[in-house]
């Protein structure tokens, strides 16, 4: 399937996370580019981050998200205020939206209050800011639930305003922590629902997500990083590391319905997880 690489969207590099003097995560390196596919208009980037409990999956998500301090290296996002080609910056805490297990909200305002808020610091007039949240209301399928607070919503619904709430609030980057964890199978169809809509709003938007479904991350990600345990001269470290990338656009695999090559793919996947 054609598609071409554009600018650079998110680039980290040597990036390592120590809380006092334990290493958790050390030497990441990624780069991450707006990919255009041909005969679409928006593609978006869709990552997955995979690995065995305790391998610093939730550290790395934290880092990127500005939530914890990086030990060494840096995190470097395109720079959307600016007109000049390939700007970029510092992440800092707000740039990535984070989405977490329980699709946290706030208890005492409604679905709008809450879209209102996230919009609070955007040079949008109130007018605008209204047309937006009810452009992505209408869109996300929210148009009847404007009113309901966290507690009336259904898991799929309180889901799709959390994602809403990260995309007014950040600069078209979602990370998400194990979004299909604990669900059935129709919340897991609601939640790869919302991944459809992300990615057909801009072809910048970008979502890094992780889950411990191989079959699911091989069916959704166009990219998927396993961090793991690195060997380093035979003998296996204590941090986490990228220790293997599979690059499915590059293995004609992306974008396709879900078959035996991805099936094998899963397979590869797992075996090197259990590795590292």
């Amino acid at each position: 399937m054609d598609f071409e690489y554009k600018e650079t969207l998110l680039y980290v590099e040597n990036l390592s996370v120590a809380y006092d003097d334990t290493i958790i995560i050390k030497d990441i390196n990624l780069v991450e580019k707006d990919v255009v596919r041909e005969g679409h208009n928006s593609t978006s980037q869709v990552i997955a981050v995979v690995g065995r409990s305790g391998r610093g999956k939730s550290t790395f998500f934290k880092a990127l998200t500005g939530l914890v301090e990086p030990k060494t290296g840096k995190i470097l996002i395109k720079d959307f205020t600016s007109n000049e080609e390939g700007a970029a910056k510092e992440i800092k805490e707000g740039d990535i939206g984070f989405v977490d297990q329980k699709y946290t909200l706030f208890r005492h305002k409604t679905v709008h209050q809450t879209l209102k808020f996230a919009l609070r610091k955007t040079s949008l007039t109130d007018a605008e800011k209204e047309e937006k949240i009810i452009e992505y209301l209408h869109k996300w399928g929210l148009d009847n639930f404007a009113d309901k607070y966290p507690n009336e919503l259904s898991g799929g619904q309180r889901q799709r305003t959390a994602i809403i709430e990260q995309l007014f609030s950040s600069d078209q980057f979602i990370v998400m922590d194990e979004p299909f964890s604990g669900l059935d199978v129709g919340n897991i169809i609601e939640v790869k629902k919302s991944f459809d809509l992300l990615n057909s709003t801009s072809e910048y938007n970008t979502i890094i997500f992780s889950t411990h479904d191989i079959e699911l991350a091989v069916e959704l990600a166009q990219v998927i990083y396993v961090i793991g345990y690195p060997t380093v001269n035979g003998e296996k470290q204590k941090y986490g590391s990228i220790v293997a990338k599979f690059d499915l656009r590059e293995l004609g695999l992306a974008w396709k319905e879900f078959g035996e090559e991805h099936l094998h793919l899963t397979k590869q996947i797992i075996n090197q997880m259990m590795l590292s």
